[in-house]
């Protein structure tokens, strides 16, 4: 599915994977096929894969592709030409699959530590550990001079530093819902969305948010006009915004959900 959104637009098939559809396809089996390994099996896994591909950058053999944090010059791109067929293509690299590997891994080792019999304060102190060191490896990394976060080719500075804000988060809201017991119900216009992620992903890739823009700009023009192009921009934004999670809220509703 995100590889055929590529091809929709040009009408032909291409071969492009950026987007982050196609790369959970890889990160999720990957994932899947280790998810009964033990805890420290799967953590060294994700840190040899981080390892590899940050040396890879780094002494990738091919004249022209040797310039590890520079767009264009790396081995991201290198990779990008190579299935593309096409000597500038997207900034974003194909291979980031690879280091984002660790992300699925490490939620999917968040997911059972939040599904298993352990008490809950042990839960959050293991998740911010682990979040805070995922903070503390990235930034050094970055600040050091070592490999700078860029989260287009995905290095792995930027895999520890965005895995650790995520941890957090999910620690910070397992504490503030499910042990806390706030915003319980407010919490339903976020679930709302998530039970039905990949379909409103892919309806708003395929044009789902075009068409809705083309339909409701004429009204925000019409009612907004005196605020100037911006007014009517963000009051459009908004507009399809509310109509996408509508769109999920109905399904919601009416107990569809569409999964993979």
């Amino acid at each position: 599915m995100g590889w055929a959104v590529y091809c929709i637009g040009p009408g032909e098939i291409v071969f492009r994977f950026q987007n982050v559809l196609a790369q959970l396809s890889v990160t999720y089996l990957v994932a899947f096929l280790i998810m009964r390994k033990s805890f420290s099996f799967q953590l060294i896994f994700t840190l040899v894969i981080l390892l590899l591909i940050d040396l890879a950058y780094r002494f990738f053999p091919v004249e022209g592709f040797n310039h590890p944090w520079v767009a264009y010059q790396n081995l991201g791109s290198w990779v990008n030409m190579s299935i593309e067929g096409v000597e500038k293509t997207s900034i974003w690299a194909s291979l980031n699959a690879i280091p984002t590997i660790a992300h699925t891994v490490w939620g999917v080792l968040c997911g059972r530590l939040l599904m298993s019999n352990r008490p809950a304060r042990k839960k959050i102190q293991i998740m911010l550990m682990a979040g805070l060191a995922g903070l503390i490896i990235g930034f050094s990394l970055d600040l050091l001079n070592i490999t700078p976060i860029i989260k287009k080719i995905a290095t792995a500075s930027f895999v520890f530093a965005s895995g650790g804000w995520a941890i957090l988060a999910i620690c910070f809201f397992y504490w503030l819902i499910d042990v806390k017991k706030l915003f319980v119900r407010e919490s339903k216009f976020f679930i709302i969305v998530g039970m039905n992620c990949i379909f409103i992903y892919l309806f708003f890739e395929v044009g789902g948010a075009a068409l809705l823009t083309k339909i409701f700009k004429p009204f925000t023009k019409g009612l907004f006009s005196w605020g100037g192009d911006l007014t009517v921009e963000i009051m459009t934004s908004l507009v399809v915004w509310a109509s996408l999670w509508y769109i999920c809220y109905w399904l919601y509703k009416n107990r569809l959900f569409i999964k993979i």
